[in-house]
């Protein structure tokens, strides 16, 4: 090929693709694909329904089944309104840390993930290796689904291990929390607030609603944990509102209110199971909103569902990647990855990157050279692997 890459050139090209979720990837997406060309591999786009974005999945390597995957998402999350040191689209190295948005999460991985690709190919590996990089991580995990499904629809040949790449400071995690999120609005009725026992305030129901998310939340932190919820921090499973907006005016009761409420569950909590709950209490609600008016009422929206990733029974996943890291310990976390949905696809699948999550979203968002020289140090051991 014309010009082969560093790792390190590669991660400075990838950040400066401004790839937020509310815009595009398709940028960067273009250059993966061409680079990804000139090595002589093959890619193939899945796209988002208005074409504004698109995930690929290629393979390095003989065309058979029974390789491994390395898995990351394109998609970063917005830098508005954050205090940043230097150019955010722009990878700058400070004090032994490497700064940009999408350092951490999660460019740095794909970064790597393209250059294994690529060394893979020139060292015709005896087994394949394999690349996927989807958008709208950040938007719920919505890219994952629609990949996983045309790779099973095309015929593409099916990894033994899936490997994202997410960072956990290159420890092996095998399992995380699921996660369901839902986007509710609620119709009130306008009067005077002095009259405010003839109108409906969507506002004021919409406190019923997150003193309800409170109470589960009280009830969840106070139950002994199971199985293996304990390995979570927190052990419970978590109600969580966010943003909440509504209303015209404080002399009048509120005719609207918007809020969006999630879930991260814990295993012995079943993500269909609080699904129902807080259906049940939306309808109780409810009921009460529409006895003083009956043209009130709430509207839920499933705005994305994560499934758990499990920890397997001698996983091919699990068993790679500590033979790659020497990390033997347990490892969970509580936010979620694509790693449950590649699963629920039938992968084994764990979770291992370099970088630190408390690092993820913030301003000046970094990985530190060493984390990174890990990652580079653990892709060199699976290219070794895959030429066994």
């Amino acid at each position: 090929m014309s010009s082969l890459l560093t790792p390190r050139q590669i991660f400075e090209k990838l950040v400066s693709f401004p790839t937020v979720s509310r815009d595009g990837n398709l940028a960067l997406v273009d250059w993966v694909e061409g680079y990804l060309a000139e090595a002589g591999i093959a890619a193939s786009r899945v796209w988002n329904p208005a074409r504004s974005k698109a995930g690929l999945y290629a393979q390095a390597g003989p065309q058979v089944a029974g390789g491994v995957m390395l898995s990351g998402h394109s998609d970063v999350v917005p830098v508005d309104g954050q205090d940043w040191s230097s150019d955010p689209w722009e990878l700058t190295e400070r004090d032994g840390r490497l700064y940009g948005r999408g350092a951490c999460d999660m460019k740095g991985f794909d970064a790597l993930a393209i250059w294994a690709m690529v060394e893979a190919q020139r060292a015709e590996v005896a087994r394949p290796l394999q690349l996927a990089l989807t958008y709208d991580e950040e938007f719920g995990c919505l890219g994952a689904p629609p990949l996983i499904a045309q790779m099973a629809r095309e015929g593409f040949p099916k990894a033994a291990a899936v490997v994202v790449g997410e960072p956990s400071m290159m420890q092996v995690v095998t399992g995380h929390k699921g996660n369901i999120g839902f986007g509710i609005r609620l119709r009130g009725h306008e009067v005077h607030s002095s009259l405010q026992h003839r109108g409906v305030s969507a506002v004021m129901e919409a406190g019923r609603l997150i003193q309800w998310a409170n109470e589960a939340n009280d009830r969840n932190r106070a139950r002994a944990p199971e199985g293996d919820d304990g390995l979570f921090d927190p052990p419970w499973t978590s109600v969580h509102v966010g943003e909440i907006s509504g209303g015209t005016a404080q002399n009048i009761t509120a005719a609207d209110c918007r809020m969006g409420l999630d879930y991260r569950c814990v295993p012995s909590d079943s993500l269909e199971a609080c699904r129902a709950a807080l259906l049940a209490e939306v309808a109780r609600i409810e009921a009460g909103m529409k006895a003083v008016h009956p043209g009130s009422g709430i509207a839920v929206e499933e705005t994305f569902s994560v499934p758990a990733l499990a920890p397997e029974q001698d996983g091919a996943a699990e068993a790679l990647a500590r033979r790659l890291t020497g990390d033997n310990a347990t490892h969970v976390v509580s936010y979620a990855t694509e790693a449950g949905q590649f699963q629920e696809g039938g992968f084994s699948t764990v979770v291992c990157g370099p970088g630190d999550i408390a690092q993820a979203h913030q301003p000046d968002e970094y990985i530190t050279l060493e984390q990174f020289r890990q990652g580079e140090a653990f892709m060199t051991r699976l290219l070794a692997h895959l030429q066994e």
